[in-house]
C-alpha cells in the first residue's frame, strides 16, 4: 500500500459533491424553483427564468382547460369542458402547439404524436415532417417516428439515416390499428403539401381510425412506418359544408401496399365503431382505462399533491452523498466499511463472504512427498490485485464509519422533521373542516331559536 499508493474514487466523488453544495450555499441565496400547480398557471405560455432561449422555445404550458388525463382517447365532450361546457369542437384552432396542448387535443408540444408502446397513441399532429406523408382529406397516410440522427446539434435534421422499426411512438400507432382506438387529428399550417392543412397555426380535425400499417422503403431510402388513417367522427370535416358527420366507407386503395412488409390490419372488432341504430361513432367496447392523473381545482387535494410531489422529490446533497458510499458488492450503503490496499470499499461481511470456504495457503504434496505450502492467490473482487495479506487482518475503515454514520443521523432529523410538517399540515386542515362544521352547527341552532324551536316553520 505504501509502495504503490491507491487513490480512493469513492471519497474523491463524495468530497467534490459536498464542495460543490457548499460553494453553492456560500456564494448566495441559492434560486428556488417551485412547482406551479394547474390553477395557478397563467392562461398563456410563459417563459421563467430557466428559459435559455427567447420566444416560446423554453416556454412553460400555461392553464390545462380541460379535466382529462393526458392518455385520454376519443373526442374531449362538454363534461370535461369546465371553462366553456362545450368540449373541443371538430375546426377549432390555436395559434401553436402549446395552446394546443391546453386543450388536451394533443399534449405533447413537440412529438408529433402521443402515445405509450403498450396502450396506444391518442392523437397525432400532421406538420410535413416527412416527405413521404399523403393527405387525402378523410383518409391519409402517415408516416412514424424515428429513422433520423438527432444526437448533438442535429435536432431539426430532416435527413433519414437508418430504418424505422414498429416501437416506441409506432409501436402505439400499431396498437390503436389492433385495437380500432379513436385516434384525434390535429393539422397544421406547416404542411405546405397539404390541401387541407389551415393557412395558420393549427386546427382540429376530429377523430380518425387507423386501418392498416406496414412498413416500406420510403424516398430517402430507409424503410418507413407507414399508417392508413381514416376518417370516423359524428361532426363534418371542416373543409366539407355537410350537415352530418362521416359514414363508414370503403378503404382507398394504396398502391404502395405491393411492396410493403409486416403488414398489420385489425382482425377484431373495433373498439370505436360506427352504430347503425343511434347512427353515430361512438365506442362499442370499453375504452381503455387511464393510468395518468388529472389535476384537479380542490385546494385541499392540492395541498397532498403538492406535499407528496416535496416528498418525492426530496433527493437532497446528503443522500446522494450517501449513495455514493455504496458496497461494491452488495450496492448498498456500507456496514462496518473495509477499504483495500487497491481502493475499492466493501461491507466488512460482503468482503469476508466473497472468500469464504477459501484457505490462504495450499498444501501440495508429489509422489508421496510433501512440498512447500503455495500462498493462495485472493484477488480482489473488483480488480485482478492480491489482497490475500490483507484479508488475514481485516481493519474497518473508522473515518469512512462516521461520515456514513453522520449522514444518516442527519437524514433521519431531516425526515423526522418532515413528517412532523406533514402531520401538522394535516391537523390544521382537520381543524379547519372541524371549525367549519362547528359554525353550520351554530347557525342552524340560533335559526331553531329564532323559529321558536321549529327547523322550518310553516308560514
Amino acid at each position: 500500500m505504501a509502495s504503490q499508493p491507491r487513490i480512493n474514487s469513492t471519497l474523491v466523488v463524495a468530497i467534490r459533491m459536498a464542495k460543490l453544495s457548499k460553494s453553492s450555499v456560500s456564494g448566495g441565496p441559492q434560486k428556488a424553483y417551485h412547482f406551479v400547480h394547474n390553477q395557478n398557471r397563467p392562461d398563456k405560455a410563459y417563459t421563467t427564468d430557466r428559459a435559455q432561449k427567447k420566444g416560446k422555445a423554453n416556454a412553460a404550458s400555461g392553464k390545462i382547460f380541460v379535466t382529462i388525463p393526458s392518455d385520454h382517447f376519443g373526442p374531449i365532450p362538454a363534461e370535461n369542458d369546465p371553462e366553456r361546457n362545450q368540449g373541443v369542437l371538430v375546426g377549432e384552432c390555436w395559434e401553436d402547439r402549446l395552446e394546443c396542448r391546453q386543450w388536451g387535443a394533443h399534449f405533447p408540444h413537440i412529438a408529433g404524436i402521443a402515445g405509450q408502446s403498450n396502450n396506444g397513441a391518442q392523437s397525432v399532429v400532421l406538420s410535413g415532417g416527412y416527405q413521404d406523408d399523403e393527405d387525402h382529406g378523410e383518409w391519409f397516410l402517415y408516416t412514424g417516428s424515428g429513422g433520423r440522427d438527432l444526437s448533438g446539434n442535429k435536432r431539426t435534421s430532416k435527413d433519414q439515416s437508418f430504418d424505422q422499426k414498429f416501437e416506441k411512438y409506432n409501436k402505439a400507432l400499431q396498437v390503436s390499428c389492433l385495437k380500432g382506438y379513436p385516434v384525434r387529428v390535429v393539422r397544421s399550417h406547416k404542411e405546405k403539401r397539404s390541401s387541407y392543412a389551415p393557412e395558420k397555426g393549427l386546427r382540429y380535425d376530429g377523430i380518425y381510425r387507423i386501418e392498416k400499417c406496414w412498413r416500406k422503403v420510403g424516398i430517402q431510402g430507409f424503410k418507413v412506418c407507414r399508417y392508413l388513417f381514416v376518417r370516423c367522427d359524428n361532426d363534418p370535416a371542416p373543409w366539407t359544408s355537410d350537415d352530418h358527420g362521416d359514414r363508414p366507407r370503403p378503404l382507398p386503395s394504396i398502391p404502395e401496399l405491393k411492396k410493403a412488409t409486416n403488414i398489420t390490419e385489425r382482425k377484431e372488432g373495433p373498439s370505436w365503431d360506427f352504430d347503425e341504430k343511434d347512427s353515430q361513432w361512438k365506442w362499442s367496447k370499453p375504452p381503455p382505462i387511464s393510468t395518468r392523473p388529472v389535476e384537479t381545482e380542490d385546494p385541499a387535494t392540492g395541498k397532498r399533491s403538492r406535499r407528496k410531489f416535496r416528498q418525492a422529490h426530496n433527493m437532497n446533497v446528503r443522500e446522494r452523498l450517501l449513495k455514493e458510499f455504496s458496497c461494491l458488492i452488495c450496492r448498498e450503503v456500507m456496514s462496518m466499511p473495509i477499504t483495500t490496499p487497491c481502493a475499492h470499499n466493501f461491507c466488512k461481511s460482503c468482503l469476508e463472504g466473497a472468500f469464504a470456504g477459501k484457505t490462504f495457503l495450499r498444501e501440495r504434496s508429489s509422489g508421496g512427498r510433501s512440498l512447500r505450502s503455495r500462498k493462495n492467490v485472493m484477488a480482489c473482487p473488483c480488480c485482478p490485485t492480491d489482497i490475500s495479506d490483507f484479508l488475514q487482518n481485516l481493519q474497518v475503515n473508522r473515518e469512512l464509519l462516521d461520515v456514513i454514520e453522520s449522514l444518516k443521523g442527519k437524514l433521519e432529523e431531516e425526515g423526522d422533521a418532515s413528517e412532523k410538517l406533514c402531520e401538522e399540515e394535516i391537523d390544521g386542515e382537520e381543524e379547519e373542516e372541524e371549525e367549519g362544521e362547528d359554525e353550520v352547527e351554530n347557525r342552524k341552532q340560533a335559526k331553531m331559536a329564532i323559529n321558536g324551536g321549529e327547523e322550518n316553520p310553516v308560514i
